[in-house]
């Protein structure tokens, strides 16, 4: 059903890796676009929205967690994440669902809006917040989806 959606190779025997990179926003006219669909303008298209809009992805993404007992740990630079979330998922009692949250900062691209309206990627790509999300799958297994945490929000999962 996806075959058209999927595109490129991974060579692993214990894992698969999707990637949910949206192409149409990586450019700056498609991020113009995406913009545009989502609030209908770009009025309001400025490094401090696209800012307040990160912010506000990790509130709320935060928030959710609280609300629905799911932990939630800010990990530091060098921590390994894997054995991290391998501990938690020893201990969870959940058994199928989001039963951790782990944060953390990576590179990535994102973008800076210029006085004149102009869309560029900041060079170097900057430090931002990444969120992967641990989840418990009756089909799947153990699944990871590590989002983004600035738009477009780009996503992967293994």
């Amino acid at each position: 059903m996806y075959a058209s959606l999927v595109d490129g190779t991974y060579d692993c025997v214990d894992r698969i890796v999707l990637n949910a990179y949206f192409r149409f926003a990586q450019s700056p006219a498609g991020f113009r676009v995406w913009w545009r669909q989502l609030y209908g303008t770009d009025d309001d298209l400025d490094n401090a929205h696209l800012m307040r809009m990160a912010g506000r992805f990790r509130l709320r993404l935060r928030a959710w967690a609280l609300a629905n007992n799911i932990s939630v740990r800010r990990c530091k630079h060098g921590e390994q994440k894997h054995e991290i979330a391998e501990q938690y998922r020893e201990q969870t009692s959940i058994q199928e669902g989001l039963f951790l949250i782990l944060e953390g900062r990576a590179q990535a691209p994102v973008w800076d809006v210029l006085n004149s309206g102009r869309i560029q990627h900041k060079v170097p790509y900057p430090d931002v917040n990444h969120c992967s999300l641990h989840i418990r799958d009756r089909d799947w297994g153990y699944v990871t989806i590590k989002i983004t945490g600035h738009p477009p929000f780009a996503a992967q999962s293994s």
